[in-house]
């Protein structure tokens, strides 16, 4: 997982503004509802984990997600933060529509759609409605989007990659979330920097004889 709360230095491009420069400021009400998500999250995907060597609890995926828009794309709408800590509820366990909205509202519901694949099509043919639905999604799932492809990429070619996949795979994964990518240009110019970053040293990572070791990022 990316480290939390990395310190970003003069050095970094990927730099984002800082928080003290957005004028939104969080309420009550919008706390306690990022917290029911991240507890709703946890929940839901509770018997979950990914698919890297350590069978980490899936939970740290959306974490990280919302983690990244916050820190890195200085993301600071409450719709997109909590629809980042649900944006595998629709897709990956029970939950259903009705049930987000009735939790959490319709701007939030709507933002988790827009990211979710439908479990009934095949793998590639959901591969091909990203690339394809990328440019026409909201700002706001495109913000989220583009925060779950970075966190991917960096798990695969840098921290956590799946079990058994090889480096073909890998490198296919990389061309693929590219063309997702290219569809969300203009979302958010700091995860977009750090995206191109974190995609040319994973494809350096994965040139044959290269070691796989740990960037400083």
């Amino acid at each position: 997982m990316i480290p939390l709360c990395e310190p970003f230095t003069a050095a970094n491009s990927c730099a984002p503004i800082p928080h003290s420069a957005l004028p939104k400021l969080f309420d009550v009400d919008d706390i306690c509802l990022l917290m029911s998500a991240l507890r709703f999250s946890a929940e839901r995907h509770k018997d979950q984990r990914r698919k890297d060597q350590q069978a980490s609890p899936y939970i740290n995926h959306p974490i990280q997600v919302a983690e990244i828009l916050w820190r890195v794309g200085a993301v600071s709408d409450m719709v997109v933060l909590i629809a980042a800590l649900l944006h595998d509820t629709l897709e990956d366990t029970e939950t259903t529509a009705a049930e987000l909205e009735k939790l959490f509202g319709t701007e939030i519901t709507r933002v988790v759609q827009e990211v979710s694949d439908d479990p009934n099509l095949s793998s590639a043919e959901r591969k091909r409605l990203q690339v394809e639905h990328a440019p026409h999604i909201s700002l706001r799932a495109q913000q989220v989007k583009l925060a779950d492809k970075i966190c991917n990429i960096y798990d695969i070619t840098h921290q956590a990659p799946p079990r058994n996949w090889t480096v073909e795979r890998k490198q296919a994964y990389l061309d693929w979330s590219e063309q997702v990518v290219a569809g969300l240009r203009g979302c958010n110019v700091h995860m977009e920097r750090y995206y191109d970053e974190l995609l040319a040293r994973g494809r350096h990572i994965l040139q044959p004889g290269e070691a796989l070791t740990q960037p400083s990022i």
